[in-house]
């Protein structure tokens, strides 16, 4: 279940807090933000379940920022995911940011500058609910808002493989990332890679991503998500050729 699980186990801990705060007698100005905390959880266990996968629910826009409602309804899940991300950093000592391929870079969230590969001039954010900070303002930025542990849509994959290769076409330097450089984010790099011809196929994109990030590892989500990318890249492609060979039949004539 992923996110679903994760996200549903803590919050039904806080409202079983809440309710025991209430039997004793503690008053609302405290039980108030423990029940909101639970149903803020419980909001977005349900949104990320694969059945649902309700990406706006936080109301990222595709600049990559929060209205000021989503910031006063959501605070405890923003407050609470910030402070995992930078606590799991901290204990890993996984480098935020990978080259993969020259010019292109895999990734966590970039909080401050220093996770911002040198001479950056392109952003692929793969996440729906962390913030574009400031070390990334100045940067052309695409948002392909997608649940953590979940996949990206097929099309959103493509859409963003087609960013890619505009920004590698003028020789600027790409950077995709999620909240840890593990999942959604590598899959959209497998992609890239797949397109660009360094790798056959998506699998093989994923082993060539492991040698230099070995926390990557795609879910059963997002390698689904990618066979479905790869049907229609490959249907694509099938339309493409028959062209060529007509050409080259024509030629040899």
């Amino acid at each position: 279940m992923g996110l679903t699980f994760y996200a549903a186990l803590p919050s039904a801990a806080v409202l079983a807090a809440y309710v025991a705060l209430r039997q004793s007698g503690a008053p609302t100005f405290v039980t108030l933000p423990v029940l909101h905390s639970s149903l803020v959880g419980f909001s977005a266990a349900i949104a990320a379940h694969p059945r649902l996968n309700y990406t706006p629910l936080f109301g990222k826009r595709s600049s990559g920022s929060f209205p000021w409602w989503s910031y006063l309804a959501f605070f405890p899940y923003f407050l609470a995911l910030k402070s995992y991300v930078h606590l799991r950093r901290l204990k890993s000592g996984e480098p935020v940011f990978t080259e993969v391929e020259p010019g292109l870079f895999v990734g966590g969230w970039p909080a401050l500058q220093r996770d911002v590969p040198p001479g950056l001039k392109g952003v692929i954010d793969c996440t729906c609910e962390l913030p574009r900070n400031a070390c990334l303002d100045e940067l052309p930025y695409l948002c392909v808002p997608t649940w953590d542990t979940r996949g990206p849509r097929p099309t959103e994959i493509e859409n963003a493989v087609r960013w890619a290769l505009e920004q590698r076409a003028e020789k600027h330097p790409v950077l995709v990332h999620c909240a840890f450089g593990h999942g959604r984010s590598v899959a959209i790099m497998c992609a890239i890679l797949v397109t660009l011809g360094v790798c056959d196929t998506w699998k093989d994109a994923e082993v060539y991503i492991k040698l230099s990030r070995p926390g990557a590892r795609l879910n059963k989500g997002q390698k689904k998500s990618l066979n479905e990318w790869a049907a229609i890249y490959a249907m694509k492609r099938e339309m493409q050729n028959p062209v060529g060979e007509e050409i080259d039949q024509s030629s040899e004539e």
